[in-house]
């Protein structure tokens, strides 16, 4: 039993809180559904925020970590839900509406969402800047206007796919989350993902040293794009039918801003953003009905802008600090190492015993003729 405790006393606990909260989360709303409790429209945004947290973690691999700045995410999630959703409706009629028709789809959808991003980006991550952003947003549209005017795929009145049990299908994406997290984030904690970061850091220092840039610029556009594919067959199983307006361009930069207020680089700060940003955009929908409808985006706006100027601003740099979440935590867990509790510590200066006080002072008389002259040393250090 000891070496037992011994062990998980040195597990790093925080690099899997958030797979705890996570199943936790996933946990309780299944307790809730099995009960009868969670009401549908509760289940449809917890859908909808799963998919959000999936595109913001993928997306966060190349342009947080990698530096690389892509505005074609929804195009590579478009291509996702439409051969995604075009295989499930096959695999549905034959198997039945089932988890293993899901788990094939996404991984169809997904490597096919892959193969795009190894055609584009082996030419686009040859650019930098905003040149590669061009080249992605064109992707992202180009790939949008093919499904809209496909026949095959239902044209402008989308694609009409199976629905999956509304009951259930939330726990199916929690899981993928997890799933993501942890690719992404194993990745970047292995020597690839160092290798990825130095790239960000400095490509010429990066290429010096014998990394290969362009295979790895490559290699984490595809895991990106596979999985954006995912959450696009995902989002196709959410819904009885795919538009492809859906995956404009204005969608490709809501994920980049839930990248960017969640912080460059933190995939933590990406998972509480996309919830955040999708629960707050779910809110004004349903509250800006009628003609208060067209304040739902300035409303939006208004927020993101305060969010930013927050986060960034540096006359609120002092009051961020001392407020921050972490901040908080620290004190919960370990209360004493506050400041507030520092007369408590037993080396507290009025606890110290010591022979001369401290509010003493003190003063050294020196007589003219009196001063101290040190001895000369004789030879041979005698």
């Amino acid at each position: 039993m000891a070496s037992i405790f011994d062990r998980m006393k040195k597990v790093r606990w925080d690099h899997y809180i958030d797979y705890i909260l996570i199943a936790v989360f996933a946990l309780v709303l299944t307790v809730l559904s099995m009960t009868g409790n969670l009401k549908n429209s509760s289940a449809i945004i917890v859908e909808k925020i799963a998919i959000s947290m999936i595109l913001a973690v993928s997306l966060s691999l190349v342009v947080g970590f990698l530096g690389e700045l892509s505005l074609g995410h929804a195009g590579f999630m478009c291509v996702g839900a439409y051969i995604g959703g075009k295989l499930s409706i096959a695999l549905v009629a034959a198997m039945g509406n089932t988890v293993f028709a899901v788990i094939i789809s996404m991984l169809v959808g997904g490597l096919c969402a892959a193969a795009c991003g190894f055609l584009v980006g082996l030419p686009a991550l040859r650019l930098k800047g905003d040149y590669l952003a061009i080249v992605t947003l064109a992707f992202g549209e180009i790939v949008k206007v093919i499904f809209q005017q496909s026949a095959t795929f239902g044209g402008n009145l989308g694609l009409g796919t199976p629905r999956y049990d509304k009951r259930s299908f939330f726990i199916i994406e929690l899981i993928t989350v997890i799933i993501t997290l942890a690719a992404v984030q194993n990745l970047i904690r292995s020597k690839h993902g160092r290798a990825i970061t130095a790239i960000r850091d400095n490509e010429i220092a990066a290429k010096a040293t014998g990394i290969n840039v362009t295979g790895y610029k490559l290699a984490a556009f595809m895991i990106s794009s596979f999985f954006a594919g995912v959450a696009g067959v995902l989002f196709s199983f959410s819904n009885s039918t795919i538009q492809a307006t859906k995956f404009g361009y204005n969608y490709s930069i809501e994920i980049l801003v839930i990248i960017v207020l969640g912080g460059m680089g933190s995939l933590r700060g990406s998972l509480i953003s996309a919830a955040l940003i999708t629960l707050l955009n779910e809110k004004l929908r349903t509250i800006l009905t009628g003609d208060l409808a067209v304040m739902k985006d300035l409303v939006y706006a208004v927020v993101l802008i305060a969010v930013v100027i927050y986060n960034n601003a540096p006359a609120l740099k002092s009051f961020r600090d001392k407020y921050n979440l972490r901040r908080v935590f620290d004190k919960i867990r370990n209360p004493k190492q506050d400041h507030a509790f520092v007369r408590d510590d037993d080396a507290a200066w009025d606890r110290v015993p010591t022979k001369i006080k401290m509010d003493e002072l003190l003063s050294v008389d020196i007589v003219p003729g009196n001063e101290f002259t040190p001895d000369k040393p004789s030879k041979g250090g005698q």
